[in-house]
């Protein structure tokens, strides 16, 4: 309950800005629960762009580029339910915990963020309750029934990555990257799918890892309740177009079908 003697905290987000979580293919029985952490640029019209032209929420500061395209495709080819966050990274990173220093970050790959060097604590408070929280709320909250039912359940966490950095432009050669920690069971099945194709550039912990000291969706959804998972981090420059993403579901679609066949086999769930 609030205080009578304090004034209710002030909204973030007005009539005209988008609700933070999408949900789609909410009521699709699948063993996997698809989340995408940086599907969206949307910024709330209070906080101006963040004082950003929209180029740059464009690039892949602001948003992993494709990775929509390619959780909602894979969402309908594996009948499962995927949640998105709408907001840009840049305004509040969704895949780290509140004391991260990425969390509300003050630059950005060369690009300074106007509105997060020095924000208030009201507006810190704003964006975490009206954007982290309800992104990472539906989350656990589709994790419980699941679980509460006694069904299958396979964490399925989307990103994209650049080709390069500004700050190290070489080029990043993987087309996509698994990213994993110590309950890696199902990522281990994915791999082992993913090496029969021949043309693909596979990084194990690369371009990123998991860390548990400042991510936030794998860690806490994945690893600390034991949760079996696969985190996807696709090339951007192959999945920029509608044509790239559906190629990439088309691709992963049967990846994860056949490592759940063999985790099922393995673990009798």
């Amino acid at each position: 309950m609030i205080s009578p003697l304090r004034p209710p905290p002030t909204s973030l987000l007005a009539a005209g800005d988008p609700p933070p979580v999408g949900l789609h293919n909410e009521e699709a029985f699948s063993p996997f629960l698809i989340i995408c952490d940086h599907a969206g640029n949307a910024v709330p019209a209070a906080l101006a762009r963040l004082g950003l032209p929209q180029s740059e929420l464009d690039r892949h500061i602001g948003i992993d580029i494709g990775i929509l395209g390619v959780s909602m495709d894979l969402s309908h080819r594996l009948r499962a339910p995927l949640i998105f966050q709408r907001y840009s990274r840049l305004v509040a990173e969704c895949n780290r915990r509140l004391d991260s220093p990425s969390f509300m970050t003050p630059i950005s790959d060369g690009t300074t963020v106007p509105a997060n060097r020095d924000p208030t604590a009201d507006d810190r408070q704003a964006r975490i309750r009206e954007i982290v929280e309800p992104y990472h709320a539906a989350i656990s909250t589709h994790i419980d029934h699941k679980l509460a039912a006694g069904l299958p359940l396979i964490l399925v966490s989307m990103h994209s990555f650049t080709p390069s950095l500004l700050a190290a432009p070489a080029p990043r050669p993987w087309h996509v990257g698994l990213c994993f920690h110590d309950n890696r069971q199902f990522s281990d099945l994915v791999l082992a799918e993913l090496a029969n194709q021949s043309d693909l550039v596979i990084g194990r912990n690369e371009p990123y890892g998991v860390n548990m000291a400042e991510d936030y969706s794998v860690p806490v959804h994945g690893e600390e309740r034991r949760l079996p998972y696969v985190e996807f981090e696709i090339r951007q420059d192959l999945i920029a177009d509608a044509s790239g993403q559906a190629a990439w579901a088309e691709r992963l679609a049967p990846v994860l079908n056949a490592a759940y066949a063999r985790f099922s086999l393995e673990t009798g769930r």
